[in-house]
């Protein structure tokens, strides 16, 4: 009994402990509801970027955070949440907002990393390839291995690449190549072949490497600094269709004529446009879209690469589709560093890129994990055939285990059945080739999709910086809302209210030495000196007229208005009909410029009408103070002072 009572005691003193604890991590509270110091300091951060924190700055924000989370604790309390066009702005937010955070950070910058740094070198590579069909057999992919083994020993026994390509090699231009391919660099090939050539030194081969195409060797032929990437022209004499010896003569003479053209000063846009015969880029002058090394054959980028200047072309190159001359119009080195600019274009590429799919299967791993994903208890094999069974709708009842109810695997709230299964499988069951392989593909596809839905659903259950950006929507639009009608559409209105106010505040509102003035803005200068030109020749008093024959080039008003708020550049002394000088706005150009009508040099009172919009905007911040002595009687307010103290430390 005595042990009992001990060990009751130590659970209350490590209770007390834990709740003093969590308390101490609290900035403040309202009516009890804890606003954490975590919270704090990131909307603090956000809003005080300017200066640096000190206990003073923070007491300073500590007290308009408290006033915001007063207003956003009293819409709650009216329900204005639950309006529809508080919902439906919410949601519209949160679907935008929630697909920037469906990636994963980390192995996407890996990837931007590891494409900047591949980028820099071009690797001269020679290949042997072992094809398999399209839907191999075990008979096909061993046959295919057994072969590539035969190659790769060949090659471990120091026979010459080209002469074990030529023996085992099934890509076409083998016997023309001895499969050299030439210079690749970074997104040239696809990234599992990327990746197995940039891990290749140099001087040496691969292992025989797997893709669903077949079975690929590669030789490091040699590397180089990247060259980057080109705009050509060029003018392309085309071979006709099964061209004899003789006429493939002829067409290289006519080359060699509009080379001797161009040498002679003639226009290669021209020449172009009357003599090339590719198809997609005559129109143009020649001009072909920029590209890189890998894009066309080794021998016409070679040339394209060696001209040393722009404007420079070269002599008359054969191809298989006949003589090109190449004109280089532009080349742009690969980056040698690394800024914001060329990480973000390197991002882009790499998400139009197959190999962002590392970075998919990187985030759907991590919201599995997240979301805690958990496998049932039912194998591939019978779900297959109970697959089979359902969409031909027989043979269930043999099933003893599996039911359309049963339970394929559940995330943290929420389980997924056959049934739904099912209807994700006759969705696409068009688009599904056969096998079991296939069906395994398809389930992949389909626990990712509803991972990721689940997650976006619950995803500031996840992420606490998508958690804070929902909420600081939310309260956002509440507190505007509830200002709205509070405060704002209140104090405009209340005329009886405004009046009395400015009786009672007289002595604030004052007019220092001013004037009555045109103001006017323009586009840019030549639309200002034009204004001004037209206002001299005639009576100011149809100024109105020039301003709306301008639309939107120019902008005007009139009143009056205190001496620094007219544009005086250089501070001169203004007089009555007189135009003040021109002043420029480097942000867009716009100039602006006045015309002074009078000038009251002494400081003198504002009436109601002159002073209106000051003392709504007062009449409000005073109705806004007695609204918040209220809510804090409502909600008392405490603060923390130890939490607060210790911020700066």
């Amino acid at each position: 009994m005595i042990l009992r009572v001990k060990e009751s005691f130590l659970l209350f003193l490590l209770l007390l402990l834990l709740v003093s604890a969590i308390r101490a991590q609290n900035v403040f509270t309202i009516d009890n509801v804890p606003v954490s110091r975590d919270e704090f300091l990131r909307a603090y951060n956000k809003n005080n970027m300017a200066q640096k924190p000190s206990e003073k700055s923070y007491r300073d924000y500590l007290d308009l955070y408290v006033r915001y989370k007063l207003k956003v604790r009293a819409a709650f309390d009216a329900r204005l949440d639950t309006l529809p066009t508080q919902r439906a702005e919410l949601q519209n937010f949160r679907s935008q907002v929630a697909e920037s955070y469906l990636k994963d950070d980390t192995s996407l910058s890996r990837l931007v990393k590891e494409a900047f740094e591949r980028g820099q070198t071009d690797i001269r590579l020679s290949h042997i390839l072992i094809p398999l069909p399209k839907n191999p057999t075990p008979a096909d992919t061993l046959k295919a291995y057994e072969k590539a083994k035969m190659a790769y020993e060949a090659l471990k026994k120091g026979k010459k690449f080209s002469e074990v390509a030529i023996q085992y090699s099934e890509d076409p231009s083998v016997r023309t190549n001895g499969g050299q391919i030439g210079y690749i660099t970074v997104f040239t090939l696809p990234y599992e072949l990327e990746t197995l050539a940039y891990s290749t030194p140099p001087g040496h081969f691969s292992k025989p490497y797997r893709t669903r195409g077949g079975y690929h060797i590669f030789r490091n032929d040699g590397e180089r600094k990247a060259l980057g990437r080109i705009r050509v022209a060029q003018i392309l004499i085309a071979y006709p269709p099964s061209a004899t010896n003789l006429i493939r003569q002829s067409i290289r003479r006519r080359a060699d004529s509009i080379y001797s053209l161009l040498a002679g000063g003639a226009d290669f846009a021209t020449l172009a446009r009357t003599y090339s015969g590719d198809n997609l880029s005559y129109q143009a002058g020649g001009e072909l879209p920029e590209f890189g090394i890998g894009h066309y054959d080794s021998a016409f980028e070679a040339t394209a690469f060696a001209l040393n200047r722009d404007g420079a072309y070269s002599r008359p190159l054969e191809s298989v589709y006949g003589y090109h001359i190449i004109r280089r119009i532009a080349r742009r080195p690969f980056p040698g560093r690394m800024d914001s600019v060329i990480a973000a274009q390197l991002r882009q590429q790499v998400m139009n890129d197959p190999r962002i799919e590392i970075s998919r299967k990187a985030l759907l791993n991590k919201i599995l994990q997240q979301v805690n994903y958990r496998r049932g208890d039912v194998s591939d094999a019978d779900l297959w055939a109970f697959t089979d069974s359902a969409m031909l709708n027989v043979g269930l009842s043999g099933f003893r285990r599996l039911t359309r109810t049963t339970a394929l695997f559940s995330f943290s709230r929420q389980s997924y059945t056959i049934r739904e299964w099912l209807d994700y499988f006759r969705s696409v069951r068009g688009q599904r080739p056969g096998g079991a392989q296939a069906d395994k593909d398809l389930y992949d596809r389909w626990i990712e999709r509803v991972a990721q839905e689940y997650y976006r659903n619950h995803l500031e259950e996840y992420n606490a910086d998508f958690a804070f950006q929902l909420s600081e929507f939310r309260e956002g639009n509440l507190l505007f809302e509830i200002m709205q009608r509070k405060i704002w559409d209140k104090a405009s209105t209340d005329s009886a209210g405004l009046m009395k106010y400015y009786e009672g505040h007289k002595n604030n509102y004052w007019w220092n030495a001013s004037a009555d003035a045109l103001l006017f803005t323009c586009r840019d200068a030549a639309t200002a000196e034009g204004l001004k030109a037209r206002l001299q020749t005639h009576p100011i008093v149809s100024w109105r007229q020039m301003v709306d024959s301008g639309a939107t080039a120019i902008q005007a008003d009139s009143g009056r208005y205190e001496l620094a708020q007219i544009p005086n550049p250089g501070g001169t002394a203004l007089t009555p009909q007189t135009y003040t000088a021109f002043s420029t706005n480097p942000a867009d150009n716009s100039v602006s410029f006045a015309y002074i009508l009078d000038i009251y040099r002494d400081r003198a009172p504002r009436n109601f009408r002159d002073a209106r919009g000051f003392v709504i905007n007062d009449y409000q911040n005073w109705m806004e103070d007695q609204w918040i002595a209220e809510l804090k009687k409502k909600y008392p307010v405490k603060i923390e002072e130890k939490v607060i103290a210790g911020l700066t430390r």
